[in-house]
């Protein structure tokens, strides 16, 4: 690690090859697309490579790639969030879908009826709030300005409304709910 922090390439490559293999596999258990996982293990490493001086104070290399690396693929989901077409394609691959099939979009209508679903019999404060940040794209400081409500108050509403949600989705889908619960979390902390 000491070698890499001295920005010796040599030592990097080795590190790089010992780690790519298994950075790669689990990245890709949580994105289903190869490209977008070879895409977010090249970012980890150039993020490693930016930062290589702090590399001697790491106890464990390993864990430390992990961490970044899911972190960068955490950061894609919560992209894949506020686009909706990317959101889209992020949940037929989870659904283990390649291609655009006529499956492949009843179950995306089914994923969005379900979660408009919930979203429906929640008061209309709350579907205003959800609609704002979800689908407009607002940050809670916009919409609390925007309704004359607090910033707390939009946070813990959204928190309300993304319990419900997934605790919906999870008696229909446990899998739409865990994918539910990351992309959300982006909304949390805007």
């Amino acid at each position: 690690m000491h070698r890499i922090a001295q920005g010796d390439q040599d030592a990097f490559r080795c590190f790089f090859d010992h780690y790519t293999p298994l950075l790669y596999t689990f990245v890709l258990r949580l994105t289903k697309s190869r490209s977008d996982a070879e895409e977010i293990v090249q970012d980890t490493f150039l993020k490693i490579w930016n930062h290589r001086e702090s590399l001697p104070f790491i106890e464990k290399p390993g864990r430390y790639c992990y961490v970044i690396a899911r972190n960068q693929a955490l950061d894609y989901l919560r992209k894949a969030a506020r686009d909706q077409h990317l959101l889209d394609q992020v949940w037929s691959r989870i659904a283990g879908e390649e291609d655009h099939s006529l499956e492949q979009e009843l179950q995306a209508r089914e994923y969005n009826r379900l979660i408009e679903e919930a979203l429906h019999v929640l008061p209309e404060q709350k579907q205003l709030v959800f609609q704002l940040s979800r689908r407009e794209g607002l940050s809670q400081l916009e919409i609390a300005e925007k309704l004359g409500l607090s910033k707390s108050r939009i946070n813990n509403i959204l928190v309300e409304v993304l319990q419900y949600v997934r605790t919906f989705l999870r008696q229909h889908s446990r899998l739409m709910a865990l994918v539910f619960w990351i992309t959300a979390w982006e909304y949390l902390f805007k």
